[in-house]
């Protein structure tokens, strides 16, 4: 029985644009949801355990939708070139370590204490071509009690030697993949078909993806639109397409099922209305496009025109696992777009950047995000530093500095759909 009642000092938001808190909150979760938010704590409910957080921040817990598990270890390097440059140099031979158990049992292991010790709740993940190393990170994700997506991803040309398969290796590997993962019967650890990127799957593939997303009731996973070469690429393999989303649907791979297109920076130009399929979410990942020079996403623009929107660490592209740095940073490229390119989309605030981070990603995992009654019991309580300003701030402030300050190392406690992971 998952009863409890967390005091402390609650934020979360109220709408897409506005933060609601409330100072010494009671919130109260039964069989591991959320039953509400009270100023005073009804009778029926003094029964269940209290956690008392008093003075503390306590917020919803973080979904990131676009991360890649094999480049943690090399996060912060080989910066100074563009997508399919760092790919091919630095990425694809990083990635193909992963086929030695001694390598990716402990850069996985690495990977998930990041992700436990963090704000994020839920995650969406590339794993690499093999089959093995994926599993392991699953089981690895499954047992830290955060709730994630993995992906075996898919490669069959445009791609090294030694980081490739056949056509029917892949294939056959991705069947094989998805009955281990039936067999392993894991609760908080799902997978997600990923084919990396059109350029790197033939349509044959590609069509097979599709075909187990759509008969297994798989989500998707895949790169859109990020890089104006990538776009160009896809124009040259693909000419039948209107457009590199075209690509995906006509290849059975565009909203079947939940899907998330990472970046998105330039499909506003060619790809909005497919952009609106109810199943499709947009991975805003404002520090990886910076760092490889892509561009700037029209992330208020999506958020406004009512299209699934999360955010996305991104790492290796990007440079931390941190989501309140993805927060902030999605609040600065806003800012840098409106001023340099489009005024008329308007300024990604940082409400509207807290509920991309919570409850828009949160979307993808269910009812999540929130404290609304019904979702999943999932935040993060909060330590802050400098007790001299911190008195003098109302509870929003708080939670915007914290963000600012990204002090990971400083969540304190975390509790992920009614289970107290520490």
């Amino acid at each position: 029985m998952n009863d409890f009642v967390v005091k402390g000092d609650l934020a979360w938001s109220k709408s897409k644009s506005e933060l609601q808190s409330l100072k010494d909150g009671y919130l109260v979760i039964e069989n591991g949801k959320i039953v509400g938010v009270f100023d005073k704590l009804d009778e029926k409910y003094r029964s269940f355990e209290l956690l008392d957080y008093s003075g503390k921040l306590i917020i919803p817990g973080f979904y990131d939708l676009h991360t890649h598990a094999p480049q943690n270890h090399f996060k912060g390097l080989f910066m100074d070139y563009q997508l399919l440059d760092w790919l091919n140099n630095y990425t694809f031979p990083e990635e193909s370590h992963f086929k030695s158990e001694e390598f990716y049992s402990k850069a996985y292991d690495d990977f998930t204490s990041e992700i436990a010790k963090s704000a994020t709740v839920g995650v969406v993940a590339f794993a690499t071509i093999h089959r093995e190393a994926t599993l392991y990170l699953m089981k690895a994700l499954e047992k830290s009690g955060v709730l994630s997506y993995v992906g075996k991803v898919n490669m069959d040309r445009n791609s090294p030697d030694y980081y490739i398969e056949t056509t029917e290796e892949s294939i056959k590997e991705t069947e094989r993949w998805l009955e281990d993962c039936k067999k392993l019967d894991l609760k908080l650890s799902k997978p997600i078909i990923t084919p990396r990127f059109i350029p790197s799957v033939t349509d044959h593939l590609a069509r097979e993806l599709g075909r187990f997303a759509k008969e297994g009731g798989y989500p998707v996973q895949s790169h859109l639109s990020e890089n104006m070469s990538e776009i160009g690429w896809v124009q040259e393999l693909c000419p039948e397409s209107s457009s590199y989303a075209d690509a995906y649907k006509n290849r059975g791979l565009w909203g079947e099922t939940k899907t998330i297109m990472a970046h998105c920076v330039w499909s506003r130009i060619k790809e909005d209305d497919l952009l609106r399929n109810p199943n499709l979410y947009v991975a805003h990942c404002p520090d990886s496009n910076t760092n490889l020079y892509s561009g700037i996403a029209p992330s208020k623009y999506y958020l406004d025109s009512g299209i699934n929107i999360g955010l996305g660490s991104d790492v290796a592209g990007g440079s931390s696992l941190s989501l309140f740095r993805a927060i902030t940073d999605a609040v600065k490229a806003s800012k840098l777009r409106y001023r340099m390119f489009d005024q008329d989309d308007g300024i990604l605030s940082f409400p509207e950047a807290f509920y991309i981070a919570t409850e828009g990603g949160g979307s993808f995992f269910g009812n999540a995000g929130s404290f609304k009654k019904g979702f999943d019991a999932s935040f993060v309580v909060l330590e802050e530093e400098n007790a001299l300003i911190v008195p003098r701030l109302t509870i929003s402030e708080r939670v915007e500095r914290y963000a600012y300050m990204s002090p990971e190392k400083s969540v304190r406690h975390k509790m992920v759909k009614g289970k107290l992971l520490y």
